[in-house]
């Protein structure tokens, strides 16, 4: 088998372990946090439903592992533990060089998240603090965990700034040498913007007619943090965004404990 193939299963497998840990959120229990029209009833959930809404994520998680095995290498992006297992070398010295960013950049991407939540949080709707507080007690550790370590950092970082990154190259560069900073830059600026504004869905579902200060906290709140999973990618490597992803989820998971 080779090398790209075996690269591709890898991350596609670890995209798909995040999409599945979608089923251990009570989707019923989900679905009566937003509000429902006058006459309409919250739909029911049944086994099968559950499974036919992993499907575009899963189409979705694969093809932003296509697009990243394909291009990364090509800008001088890469993914290093998962490129050592399917090259059949050491983990170990590939890991070692992106735990330490990995930890501190989710730290402090948790801490600035935690804040933005505490300063904006007197001037949002009521009714999004309440169902939002609801929403965080029905997400289950695995699921922040490996849909936001794994698959999000796939689709986003992976996926999204590689081919940004790219499309950059190519037109600003011919393709000619290495790509220049203002490349990575302006793919790590354009794929957290998108990352803020990805939220935005469910924010609406939560909040109908939602107030422009309520779309800022979310979108803005939510790129400061793809800045910080963009760079280190850009950096060190995929595998340290994805640390940095799980570590900010521990710490929102630690401050909704003490009541923040």
């Amino acid at each position: 088998m080779k090398f790209k193939t075996r690269l591709f299963i890898i991350l596609w497998l670890a995209g798909v372990v995040g999409v599945l840990s979608f089923l251990l959120v009570d989707l019923q229990a989900l679905l009566t946090q937003l509000p429902v029209p006058a006459g309409k009833e919250t739909l029911r959930v049944t086994p099968a439903l559950k499974i036919l809404s992993l499907i575009q994520p899963t189409v979705l998680v694969s093809g932003a592992v296509l697009i990243g095995v394909a291009l990364a290498a090509k800008v001088g992006l890469s993914s290093p533990v998962a490129e050592a297992m399917a090259g059949k070398g050491q983990i170990g010295p590939a890991l070692k060089p992106q735990i330490i960013p990995g930890l501190i950049g989710g730290f402090i991407g948790g801490v600035g998240i935690i804040l933005n939540w505490v300063l904006w949080k007197p001037f949002l709707p009521t009714d999004f603090v309440a169902r939002s507080a609801q929403l965080n007690k029905l997400l289950p550790l695995p699921t922040r965990l490996f849909y936001g370590g794994f698959t999000e950092e796939l689709l986003l970082r992976w996926g999204l700034m590689t081919l940004l990154v790219w499309v950059a190259w190519w037109l600003f560069q011919k393709r000619q040498d290495v790509p220049r900073t203002f490349c990575f830059v302006g793919g790590i600026i354009v794929s957290s913007i998108i990352f803020g504004l990805g939220h935005l869905p469910l924010v609406f579902a939560l909040v109908p007619g939602a107030s422009v200060a309520l779309i800022l906290y979310v979108v803005v709140g939510n790129a400061v943090f793809g800045l910080i999973a963009g760079c280190l990618y850009w950096k060190k490597g995929l595998e340290s965004a994805m640390m940095a992803h799980m570590t900010a989820h521990v710490v929102m998971l630690t401050a909704i404990f003490f009541g923040v």
